[in-house]
């Protein structure tokens, strides 16, 4: 990282600091371990997920306008109530059911949804939480007690999947994009593995020849030849999408799965014109130029393919119910509506104002409305996906589907 850059980013607490070394000498030890080789993935797990140490496990994440990163369900009430309604029409086509949420964050979408939920009188046998983190645990506690009180006799907090499958809805909110990828590079005509390397400066990249599994991997995943590609290409494979769709696949017995991210198709996420791949680091709203900089206080994210995503689903038994961009899947599924009750219901002018501001960030294409898409699955499931209904993106997916 370019010296200007990092004095200008804001000092981390000593605490945190403190943390972010004892996982740097963890990664050091590790790389030293690979004999000066880490493969990215194994870095990006340890700086997410490390106990203790990891941006989610450590209470490092920071949510909203004053932290790393803003979601949907971080802007206002619009996402998640709407979201409600789609999550409403599957309960009541199953005659009841369970929610689990994968990933709560804050607990701001749990919050907002079983609020909504509980007022359209739609309320879960069970609303599960799939969250490592302890203090996140806490946050999403916190937030759901203050919203709808009545709703903490349902609450449920898992460290793994359900032991015993459901029928209802699996809700994924900006999940996939957090999962560890490997790196690769174009260079010669061959395929290169980036991973991570020690120096004196600290952390940084090095890269080898890719062994001959990963090759295949990345060959078959790009839409062109490696010789259509420009010299130093770089971009990421999730290779983590399979074995996650396969617990998934385990735990929904019956119902819907709801998947909201930021990426694209195959097409899009490897285009030749993106040479520097999608992998980002964030720090207070901050793009870092390499993802290095105090591990464990920043976040770690890579653009989804939602073409691989939708073969692991399909591999792992599930069906592809639906995929939109997040502003018709918003728009078809009761957003107008909800819109207009709180417009309606706004206490003054300033409030009004934020609700047209936030229904623009979540439906404009150049904000977060073709951005991010909704990505429906499903098992013995034939009921209606409003969000999804109005017009069909699944051709853009691949052949056959």
């Amino acid at each position: 990282m370019h010296q200007s850059l990092t004095e200008r980013l804001p000092t981390p607490p000593p605490e945190a600091a403190a943390l972010s070394k004892a996982l740097l000498e963890r990664i050091a030890d590790e790389v030293a371990a690979g004999g000066g080789w880490l493969g990215f993935d194994r870095y990006m797990e340890l700086a997410l997920y490390a106990p203790g140490a990891g941006y989610y496990s450590a209470g490092s994440a920071n949510f909203g306008a004053a932290g790393d990163f803003v979601t949907s369900p971080e802007l206002g009430a619009l996402f998640a109530r709407t979201l409600a309604h789609q999550v409403a029409d599957v309960l009541a086509t199953l005659g009841g059911g369970e929610v689990l949420e994968f990933g709560a964050g804050s607990g701001a979408l749990a919050a907002v949804l079983l609020a909504e939920l509980d007022r359209l009188d739609c309320l879960p046998v069970r609303y599960a939480i799939l969250e490592l983190s302890a203090e996140l645990r806490e946050r999403q506690h916190a937030a759901i007690a203050a919203r709808v009180p009545r709703a903490l006799s349902r609450l449920d907090w898992l460290t793994q999947w359900p032991e015993t499958p459901m029928r209802g809805v699996v809700l994924a909110n900006e999940v996939l994009d957090a999962m560890p990828v490997r790196v690769f590079g174009l260079a010669g005509g061959q395929v290169w593995e980036h991973g991570v390397g020690l120096s004196e400066p600290g952390l940084g990249w090095t890269r080898r020849p890719s062994d001959p599994d990963f090759e295949a991997a990345v060959r078959h995943r790009l839409p062109g030849a490696v010789e259509d590609y420009p010299e130093g290409y770089r971009g990421e494979l999730n290779e983590r999408l399979l074995p996650w769709f396969m617990g998934l696949a385990d735990t929904l017995a019956q119902g819907v799965a709801l998947l909201v991210d930021y990426g694209g198709v195959s097409a899009e996420v490897y285009r030749p014109q993106r040479t520097a791949g999608t992998l980002r680091a964030y720090y207070r709203h901050r793009l870092l130029d390499a993802p290095f900089w105090w591990p464990g206080l920043c976040d770690l994210t890579a653009d989804v393919d939602f073409t691989a995503a939708a073969e692991a689903a399909e591999a792992a038994g599930l069906h592809v119910a639906g995929f939109a961009p997040q502003a018709q899947m918003l728009l078809h599924g009761g957003l107008e509506a909800v819109f207009a009750e709180a417009f309606a219901a706004a206490p003054d002018e300033p409030a009004r104002l934020r609700l047209a501001q936030e229904v623009k960030r979540l439906t404009l294409p150049d904000e977060m409305g073709e951005r991010f898409w909704g990505l429906a699955l499903s098992r013995d499931y034939e009921g209606r996906l409003p969000g999804f209904e109005s017009r069909d993106f699944r051709y853009r997916l691949g052949a056959g589907r």
